[in-house]
């Protein structure tokens, strides 16, 4: 086994630990950290594939902007010590049954595809290429992918918002 494969499982393991850490924390606050790890590994996996770009943007918008905003949110509220409920087994049992239907068939879409190398030359990954590819309306334009991620920062902002707003307790 190479450097390389083992940097790579390095990385996946800190991605894939971190989100289900993330998700499966009754700890709000440390929900939020196995989260800034998760996102910390997809930035180490750009910059394993020579996207330093994308990984400082990687870094900038959801380590530094996404996670930090929903950590100050978290130090809003009175309850950021507290556990979070347990879920209900209903909501368990949906919830294993919602990933097993998505792990086989993202499975079994992936055993349909066949893969073939790149026959042209590799694009180079300057600031300008990237740029122009991103807010191209062209067929291999990222357009609509960058307005998705601008909805999902709207998104994240309003879901800290409500996170952060106190409710009053019955004196």
């Amino acid at each position: 086994m190479s450097a390389s494969t083992i940097i790579f499982y390095i990385l996946s393991a800190a991605i894939l630990g971190g989100a289900l850490l993330a998700v499966i924390s009754r700890k709000i606050f440390r929900a939020a950290i196995y989260l800034l790890f998760s996102l910390l590994g997809i930035a180490g996996l750009y910059f394993y594939l020579n996207y330093e770009f994308i990984a400082a943007v990687q870094i900038v918008v959801y380590v530094g902007g996404i996670v930090v905003l929903i950590i100050f949110s978290i130090f809003l509220t009175h309850e950021a010590g507290a556990d979070m409920p347990r879920p209900g087994r209903g909501r368990m049992l949906f919830s294993a049954l919602a990933a097993a239907f998505a792990l086989i068939l993202t499975l079994m879409l992936i055993n349909r595809q066949e893969f073939y190398p790149s026959q042209g030359a590799p694009v180079e990954a300057s600031v300008k290429n990237i740029g122009t590819q991103m807010l191209s309306l062209t067929e291999h334009g990222y357009i609509l992918p960058f307005e998705a991620v601008s909805i999902l920062l709207l998104a994240a902002m309003i879901g800290c918002i409500v996170i952060a707003i106190k409710t009053r307790t019955k004196a």
